[in-house]
Formats: C-alpha cells, structure tokens, sequence
C-alpha cells in the first residue's frame, strides 16, 4: 500500500495542515527530521531507521536485508563475513 507523504505525515504525528509539505521538505532534502522523528518514520514505513542514513542503494538494501536475520543468523553472517576479509 502506498502512502501519500500528507498521510505518512499524519501517521507520524505531524499536524495534518503542514503534513504534506515538511515530509515533502524531508524527502528533497531542504530539511532534516530529527532522530525521533526518523525512528517514527522508519517504524512506519517498516525500515530499519539505518536504512535512512545509507549513502548507496546497495548498502540500504543490505541493511534490511540482515534486520529480517534472527540474532544466530546475524552472527553467523559476521563470522563469515569476517572469514572472508583479509587484512
């Protein structure tokens, strides 16, 4: 289901008149949410709040990728991650 940005706004706890115009500010980039904001986002939108802070596409896409892992899956990945990596 997609979301317009006035309803994600709305769902986040902005005030329903300027909803649509600050997550529209976020998403080009003319301002930055907050931490707490970002968490509200993230939850809502079923993202890791990482996902928000990576510089490349592949990198978001690992990040939720490694957040649906349980904790012994994650571990073994970091295991053999760092089997994998020589110095």
């Amino acid at each position: 289901m997609e979301l317009s940005q006035k309803e994600l706004g709305i769902r986040i706890g902005l005030d329903p008149s300027s909803a649509s115009s600050r997550m529209n500010h976020y998403e080009k980039g003319r301002h930055t949410p907050d931490i707490p904001t970002l968490k509200r986002i993230a939850e809502e939108l079923g993202k890791p709040l990482a996902y928000f802070l990576c510089e490349s596409e592949s990198t978001a896409e690992l990040i939720c990728l490694i957040e649906n892992l349980s904790e012994t899956d994650k571990k073994l990945l970091i295991q053999s991650l760092k089997q994998g990596i020589t110095p």
